[in-house]
């Protein structure tokens, strides 16, 4: 091999690394396993019994785990201010430092903590899974700006898949039947894949391209085999027994299967090489011709002087309740103040409140119900490939039937929210061997909700302060948790568990856990939880026709004039280097 061709491999492999594209895989890998806080139902069980807590006690702490995972108002203000990196490395710290502790409070290492540190633990643990959202997802958003749906999706649905990615890495590092062990690689593998790519993760001066869909349409056939690999195995787990060797090779198939879009990302990263080469590429060389722009009428007044700083203050208060247009840039207050926030506010309390409760108890749900303790991991990892698969076909077919059709993604929402319903409705009745549909149905809803809530901020209030806008949204979530979780699950499980021990003529021991057996454990909670989300419904269709008129109109309009513009001052340039030269 020849100086030259040594050269040629070390520049592409530079630009490989160094690329949009590479990025994008890096944020696919972290995104994969930011999602542990999906898998509280698969250890719920060893915190109960080995801190010796009720269900209220449990679930509050769930409530604060909700809490971190969903408040990321402070990654989104940090993400304002400082580069993604800053924000992964945050995100590191705290991810590791509160799964660890919960890990030493449950394995016995350390003496049981009081109540309020572990919720502590566990909230700042959860709260790093917003700093990997807003320092991975929110860079790719704006770097990919045009294809936000299948974007959303794609990169959401592998967080929806990562408890299965999750479990099926601990079988293969720690066996079975070890649930602190898996609370330990909770602790130090989010923490070390963040880490390894805090370089990579940043936002690049580009423009959406047609042709990004293909490329994304790639990557979900790839998530899809994944997705039907881990549906399979999961499905054979609960079988049969398998040894350490077989948990190890199927481990490595699933990595095997995470590594797979480099190849995708090889390829389009030597495309862009060959067209610059060619000087095809759409990216800005470096002589530049600066032309004139023609601001739009709204401008001009946002130019002009102001006379006074009070004048500015009664200005930004008076516009706080004078929000833009929808799709054009709000102001945080603005965004927050307006009846659009409040609506999709109030659906995604209910709406996801009522999944996620169903999420962190499926655990005592199985137990109450009859089923072995080898299929909690069974529900758990259901939950996660249907949440994986609702994320990726509502960030894919809302898109379609935007761009094809005109449909509002309220209305998907409303359709999702009903269907989530059925499982709940299914735990209630508690139907024999039921709770394996009530998994996928549940995991497929709450998947589904987030990637269209994340785009409809996204479109109807700007991407200048997505970041905290994103976060805002999400804070829905655990406020829904605790009202269903906490106040309602909580209290009505308990509430029958004393009444099974007293029918026994029992009296509960202290630092004893509370168990209920039977469906009437979990009955009225979720009748009510139904009745909530039927609420959610309610809310999420009167949010689509507010926006119906919007959504019938060309809400890429803005990007699409971007790249014109920037296409033509390419050519420009262009024209203008052949003239010099």
């Amino acid at each position: 091999m020849g100086v030259a061709e040594l050269r040629g491999m070390k520049s592409l492999g530079y630009n490989v690394i160094t690329g949009r594209w590479f990025m994008l895989f890096a944020s696919l890998l972290i995104m994969s396993v930011a999602g542990a806080t999906y898998m509280f139902g698969a250890y719920s069980n060893e915190v109960k019994t080995s801190l010796g807590y009720d269900q209220s006690t449990l679930n509050l702490l769930s409530f604060f785990k909700d809490l971190g995972a969903n408040v990321g108002v402070v990654s989104g203000l940090v993400n304002e201010i400082t580069p993604p990196w800053v924000v992964l490395s945050i995100g590191v710290l705290m991810n590791f430092f509160g799964y660890f502790m919960i890990w030493l409070a449950v394995s016995g290492r350390i003496a049981k903590p009081q109540l309020w540190k572990m919720c502590l633990y566990i909230c700042i643990g959860a709260n790093s899974q917003t700093f990997a959202n807003t320092g991975a997802l929110v860079t790719c958003v704006k770097n990919f700006p045009g294809s936000r749906g299948s974007l959303l999706g794609l990169l959401k649905g592998y967080v929806g898949l990562s408890g299965a990615i999750i479990t099926q890495l601990y079988h293969a590092f720690y066996g079975d039947h070890n649930p602190q062990a898996l609370i330990l690689l909770i602790a130090w593998l989010p923490a070390a894949v963040s880490f390894l790519f805090l370089p990579t993760i940043r936002i690049f001066n580009t423009v959406h391209q047609p042709k990004n869909n293909r490329v994304f349409y790639h990557l979900l056939y790839i998530s899809l085999c994944l997705a039907g690999f881990l549906m399979v195995l999961i499905l054979v787990q609960n079988k049969l027994s398998f040894s350490r060797i077989e948990y190890t090779v199927d481990g490595l198939v699933v990595l095997s299967f995470l590594l797979l879009p480099l190849a995708v990302v090889f390829r389009e990263e030597v495309n862009h090489l060959k067209a610059k080469t060619e000087g095809l590429t759409d990216s800005a060389p470096e002589l530049k011709v600066v032309t004139e722009v023609i601001p739009p009428p709204n401008v001009e007044q946002e130019v002009l002087p102001t006379t006074t700083s009070s004048h500015e203050k009664s200005s930004c208060f008076r516009n706080i309740l004078n929000p833009p247009k929808r799709g054009e840039d709000y102001t945080i207050l603005q965004a927050l103040f307006s009846v659009d926030m409040l609506t999709l506010f109030v659906a995604t309390t209910f709406g996801a409140g009522g999944t996620l409760t169903a999420i962190d108890n499926l655990g005592q749900i199985g137990n109450s119900l009859g089923y072995p303790s080898k299929s909690t991991t069974t529900f758990v990892s259901l939950v996660s490939i249907w949440n994986y698969l609702g994320r990726v076909a509502a960030g894919y077919t809302s898109e379609v039937l935007l761009v094809k059709y005109k449909v509002p993604r309220p209305y998907m929402v409303t359709l999702v929210l009903l269907l989530s319903c059925v499982g709940h409705i299914l735990i209630a009745l508690g139907v024999p061997n039921s709770l394996y549909l009530s998994s996928v149905i549940i995991g497929f809803c709450f998947g589904a909700q987030w990637p269209l809530m994340f785009a409809i901020i996204s479109e109807i209030f700007g991407l200048k302060y997505y970041s905290t806008l994103y976060n805002l949204g999400g804070a829905a979530s655990p406020v829904g948790s605790y009202i269903l979780n906490v106040k309602v699950a909580g209290v009505l499980y308990d509430k029958e568990a004393l009444k099974q021990l007293k029918a026994k003529g029992l009296t509960r021991e202290e630092g004893k856990d509370l168990t209920c057996v039977g469906v009437q454990c979990y009955r009225m909670a979720f009748i009510i939880i139904t009745a909530s989300t039927l609420i959610a419904c309610l809310a999420s269709f009167i949010l689509a026709l507010r926006t119906r008129k919007f959504y019938k109109g060309d809400i890429y309009r803005k990007f699409r004039r971007e790249h014109e513009t920037t296409e033509n001052e390419t050519e420009i340039t262009k024209e203008g280097v052949r003239c010099s030269g």
